[in-house]
């Protein structure tokens, strides 16, 4: 729940943030009447509320101090992450030539992975280390950030491709990475394999309000080939991450049977 709550206070300010419309199929918060720029506020007392619920339900417990060097560990990772794509990739200022994979890997490890794969499961190998302390040893944690740091990176791809290729019924909102000039998986594999004119029209048209360009840029990426170009990016992630599962010690304190679950959720899905 503390970690849902976490992405709750980082959904509304990024929403903000990206001027989006709509987040999971609702208004984003902001844009309900009465409310405006009163989410940032409400995004305040939603981070807020993580402390005060630390402190009242876990202040006692031996790993009260690891959990909370956690959380704020991981809001500062996730922050530097958005700050990067902000800067990367402003929205009134479009330079391709600021895109990389490279770069994208680092706002997507540091935007994604922690928060939404990192931190629920080492928080759940503190709240077990009581009984169990091999669990939350440093090699066990390293063995874990070895494992979801690649599955978060698979997962914010998966993002970046339903953005463009998903329906709004599929994803819970309407894709605009396009639109707003996103340093997105599929740009970046795109300006990595198009010929001069191709790249030619993607300067022109890519992070412009304007849906005929967003269409040239969508011709760019059929031309091609990004659907199976992604196709072979997530059986090689499954692959890897996989792989890395499997190296765990099968008797060891780590259970392979917590890193394939995560994987086997979100492999090969649609929204």
């Amino acid at each position: 729940m503390l970690g849902t709550q976490l992405q709750a206070f980082f959904l509304v300010s990024d929403d903000m943030m990206d001027a989006s419309i709509t987040r999971r199929g609702q208004p984003c918060w902001y844009r309900n009447p009465q409310v405006g720029n009163i989410a940032i506020n409400d995004s305040f007392m939603l981070e807020a509320a993580i402390y005060y619920l630390f402190r009242k339900h876990f202040r006692n417990e031996k790993y009260y101090a690891d959990l909370l060097d956690l959380m704020h560990e991981t809001t500062f990772q996730t922050e530097m992450g958005q700050l990067v794509d902000l800067i990367t990739a402003p929205e009134d200022h479009v330079d391709l030539s600021k895109f990389s994979l490279e770069k994208h890997q680092f706002i997507v490890l540091y935007k994604t992975a922690f928060y939404s794969f990192y931190l629920p499961v080492v928080m759940a190998l503190l709240f077990v280390s009581p009984e169990n302390p091999a669990v939350a040893s440093p090699e066990s944690l390293q063995a874990s950030k070895d494992i979801l740091l690649p599955l978060g990176e698979y997962f914010q791809v998966q993002d970046d491709f339903l953005d463009c290729f998903g329906t709004p019924e599929q994803i819970g909102k309407i894709g605009t990475d396009i639109l707003d000039n996103k340093c997105s998986w599929l740009i970046n594999v795109a300006l990595k394999h198009a010929n001069a004119e191709q790249r030619k029209v993607l300067d022109e048209s890519y992070g412009r309000k304007d849906h005929e360009k967003e269409a040239k840029v969508k011709k760019i990426y059929a031309e091609l080939d990004l659907i199976g170009k992604y196709n072979a990016y997530e059986k090689e992630s499954y692959d890897k991450v996989t792989g890395l599962i499997n190296k765990l010690p099968e008797n060891g304190p780590l259970k392979r049977e917590i890193f394939l679950s995560f994987l086997n959720k979100i492999y090969k899905r649609t929204k």
